[in-house]
Formats: C-alpha cells, sequence, structure tokens
C-alpha cells in the first residue's frame, strides 16, 4: 500500500538535519517513508489532504512515568521544603507498612483491584501520550507488572515504547517521625536486574518491532555498585540503550559524593556509562557539578558527559514547576551533549516541554538566541531518536519508519498569522493541534480521535480513580494528611 500525503509544510530531513517543504509531500510504502520533496510522480493508491497542516516525524518523549499522576495534582504551589522541590519525595514514599496509592484503602475508594488500576494507568498513560503526537516513549522506571500494563496498551494503541523493568538496590524511606534516611537491600537490586534482563529478551521486537528494551537502573544513589557494574556490562555487550536518573536531585547529589566522593557523573563515569555515548539517558542531569546552587567544586561534570556525547532527558516543565532549571541549554548543547526532551509527569504535552524548554532556556543563559525554536523541536525528534541509537525515527526521510504527524495550522486565533510553522508549535501549539497520528505506517489517530479508544470514558473513570486516591492519601501519606492539606484549593471552597 503506498500513501502520498500532500502538505501543507512539511519537515523534511536531508541527513544533515531538518529542512522546511513549503507544499511538499511524504510518501510511505507500509511501514517506512519511501519518498519526501516537493512532488511525487509515480503511482500511488491513497491520498491524504494535509494542506493548511505542519506534515511532522513523530515526537520521541524519553522520560515518560506511567499513570495518571494524581498525586502530583496536590503539590503545585506548596511541598515540603526540605526535599528541595524533588517531587517523587513528596508523593512516592508511604510512612512504614504502608504502600503508595495502594491496599485496602484504595480498593474500597475506587472499587478496583490494584490489576484493574494498573490496566486503566496504562491506557491512560499511552492513549495521552499520543493524542499529543508522541510516538516513541520511554518508561523511565516502572516495575515490571507496570511494563507489561503498558505493553499490552502498546499493543493495542500502536504507538512505540522502549520498556524495561526498573531496578533498584534500595531507596528513600520515612522513619516514624517522617524523616527521611535511605533503606538499602542489595540482593533485591541483583534479583531485579535478572528480572529485567529476562523480560527484554522476552519482547525485544514484539508487536511489528514497536516493543523495545531498554535497562533503566532508576537512580545512581538506589543501585548498588554490583548492580550498576552488570547493567553496563550487559547493555554493552547486547548494544542496548541505558536511562538512569542521575544529578538530578539534590539529596542524590549529596549523598552520593558523601558515600562515593565523586558526583554522580563522576561516579558512573568511573562505572563506564559515559562509554554507551548518545545511548546514554541521563534523567535531568540538571544537578550537576556546575550548578551553582550546589557548591561544588571542580567537578568537570559537563565536559564529561559532553566528551561523550551522552544523552540528557530534559523535562523543563516538571523542573519549573518546582523551582528548579537547568543552567544552561546553550551550556549542555556547547558541550557536545545530545538534548532530548520528556514529558515526565503532567502534562504529557511536548508542545508544552518545547516551549518550555526554549523560554528557560533563554531566562537561565540570558541569551535571547538560546534554545531557539529549531533546536527544541529537533530535540523533541532527532535528539529522542539518537538517545536509542534510532536513526530511523525522528524524521522524514526515505528509509526511515513512517511516524508522522498531521499538525492543524489552521482555525484558531493563535494561529494566526502564520510565517513559521515550527516557531508555532513551539510557541503557540498545544497537544490539541495533532489532528492526525500514523505510526509504523498506520493512522492511529486521526481528526484528534484515537483509533478504538472510548476517550471520553477513559477520561471519566481516570477521575474516579483519581478521586479515589486522594479520598486514600491519609491511610499512607508519611504525615498522616488529606489531599486539602497537602494540596489546597487555590482559593477558599463555598460549598453552602
Amino acid at each position: 500500500m503506498r500513501t502520498l500525503i500532500q502538505g501543507g509544510w512539511v519537515v523534511g530531513h536531508d541527513h544533515r538535519g531538518h529542512v522546511l517543504i513549503p507544499d511538499g509531500v511524504v510518501v510511505l510504502e507500509g511501514e517506512t517513508i519511501l519518498h519526501v520533496g516537493r512532488r511525487f510522480d509515480g503511482p500511488v493508491d491513497e491520498t491524504i489532504d494535509a494542506r493548511g497542516m505542519l506534515v511532522s516525524p513523530g515526537f520521541v518523549d524519553t522520560h515518560v512515568h506511567f499513570g495518571h499522576r494524581a498525586l502530583h495534582r496536590l503539590f503545585s504551589d506548596t511541598g515540603r521544603p526540605e526535599f528541595y522541590g524533588q517531587p517523587f519525595l513528596e508523593v512516592q514514599i508511604a510512612r512504614q507498612g504502608r504502600a503508595v496509592a495502594s491496599g485496602e484503602a484504595i480498593d474500597r475508594a475506587s472499587g478496583m483491584t490494584r490489576a484493574e488500576r494498573l490496566d486503566l494507568e496504562a491506557e491512560y498513560t499511552v492513549a495521552e501520550l499520543l493524542r499529543n503526537g508522541i510516538t516513541t516513549f520511554v518508561e523511565f522506571g516502572g516495575r515490571l507488572e507496570v511494563q507489561r500494563a503498558l505493553m499490552a496498551q502498546v499493543a493495542r494503541l500502536g504507538i512505540r515504547g522502549y520498556l524495561a523493568g526498573s531496578v533498584e538496590s534500595g531507596n528513600w524511606a520515612f522513619d516514624a517521625d517522617g524523616s527521611l534516611y535511605f533503606d538499602w537491600d542489595i540482593p533485591r537490586g541483583l534479583r531485579e536486574l535478572d528480572e529485567a534482563i529476562a523480560f527484554i529478551e522476552e519482547i525485544d521486537g514484539a508487536h511489528e518491532g514497536r516493543v523495545r528494551g531498554i535497562l533503566v537502573p532508576n537512580k545512581v544513589e538506589t543501585c548498588s555498585p554490583e548492580v550498576l557494574d552488570r547493567a553496563i556490562q550487559v547493555a554493552k555487550a547486547d548494544g542496548l540503550p541505558l536511562a538512569i536518573h542521575a544529578g538530578y536531585n539534590v539529596h542524590e547529589f549529596y549523598y552520593v559524593v558523601n558515600r562515593h566522593r565523586l558526583t554522580p557523573i563522576r561516579f558512573l563515569e568511573s562505572k563506564g556509562y559515559l562509554d554507551l555515548g548518545p545511548k546514554l539517558n541521563l534523567g535531568h542531569c540538571n544537578f550537576i557539578g556546575e550548578n551553582a546552587v550546589l557548591g561544588f567544586s571542580g567537578s568537570r561534570d559537563l565536559k564529561a558527559i559532553g566528551d561523550h556525547h551522552c544523552s540528557v532527558s530534559h523535562c523543563p516543565v516538571n523542573l519549573v514547576r518546582r523551582a528548579r532549571f537547568l543552567d544552561s541549554w546553550p551550556r549542555y548543547q556547547e558541550a557536545g551533549v545530545n538534548m532530548t526532551l520528556g514529558t515526565d509527569t503532567y502534562p504529557r504535552d511536548m508542545f508544552a516541554q518545547m516551549r518550555a524548554a526554549s523560554y528557560l532556556g533563554k531566562l537561565m543563559s540570558r541569551d535571547l538566541f538560546a534554545a531557539t525554536a529549531a533546536e527544541v523541536f529537533t530535540a523533541a525528534t532527532v535528539g529522542g531518536a539518537e538517545s536509542l541509537g534510532r536513526r530511523d525515527l525522528g524524521r522524514l526521510a526515505a528509509g526511515a519508519k513512517a511516524d508522522i504527524l498531521l499538525i492543524d495550522l489552521q482555525g484558531a486565533f493563535r494561529k494566526v498569522p502564520l510565517r513559521d510553522p515550527i516557531k508555532f508549535v513551539v510557541e503557540c501549539g498545544v497537544g490539541d493541534d495533532v489532528d492526525t497520528a500514523i505510526v509504523n505506517g498506520a493512522v492511529r489517530l486521526s481528526k484528534g480521535a484515537i483509533h478504538g479508544l472510548d476517550t471520553a470514558a477513559l477520561m471519566a473513570r481516570t477521575q474516579r480513580l483519581a478521586e479515589a486516591t486522594w479520598e486514600a492519601l491519609p491511610d499512607w501519606d508519611p504525615l498522616g494528611r488529606t489531599a486539602d492539606q497537602m494540596g489546597p484549593y487555590s482559593f477558599p471552597l463555598i460549598e453552602q
């Protein structure tokens, strides 16, 4: 089956970078792009009219966390200062003897079993990504049961997913007084790594090649040296990409420095991680030694990761929401870092991430020429693909996979006057502008509707589960808070 897409603007790729083709065409045959250019004179079986649209490569989200993110809705404009703005410490650690958002309390409140909740959250995650034009994603640290639930939805909704179970040898915990400490479990990490490797062997290449494996030793400080050593050996031997949270947290930075007398980046370097180059995905990587907030001298972290062209999954909306920042985009890019973008929490909207990355890049560097629309768009496409070792994703070129977006450029005041469609996407675009998403040559979303999905029903079920999660909060919150206490409403409620 040969299909011609008639633009509109087309974002082509000339093997040096993206190029813009006004009134261009893209021809796909099966799962592969056959031709990109101004015209095509050969026979086709079908024509898609994309005039008035931007024909774009699908976005690659390099930092996704599974779930409805209901708990993250509770700490906008609030939180515990002793966590230095780190989100997971706020909502992902339960008091002793309890589990986060699980157990009998949420079962009663939601009327769902744990398996049913996992399926719903997986469906919501994948649907939100696809609706916002993300055609490839990396799940960054969910347990194996999470990965299996996601895999079912990847198969059903037709997206690409890089999956593997999270590996940790311990984690942060709260004592009876709600104070933070670290709890080691070395055998757990080795066991989880074995399970993750077996899972990758089981699923890699499934569902027309849309499911691939990636190793995820979750965080530098939560993985023992033994786990880190084995993970990098497997990644190098099997050619796997690897993702790890590193340089992402004030607590993590000083914990690693105190334990190993090295910054998190230098510690990973000592283990051979930087040798992976772009296929090493460093989650956030904003708290490197050079960050003035840390008061650390002589690390040269940025030079180390830049010299190896390692990837950073930058999630700017999540950072700025919690009063954190990447300082700064131009320094990372000029050092040689492969910049990519992730959505992390909410919204899973790459348009919002590109805009935040561009604006914060200019602000933090005090340079109006920094973090241009072209640079952040490249990070959301080519940069993400490079981090996975994929030259066939994130670009529209002959031989690449047919992962294509049609982004509406008409029909709203914010869309006119239009001159440069890339600057429009970055400065004015929203996820709802995605009209059509094609993944692996198959149309998975058209006229904004995901094929085979009752979106209204999914959103209603997700809202009910979120309300049950908020209701169950006092059962496991370290301080026993209600949702209203943890995340007060912006203005007083008048209920009578």
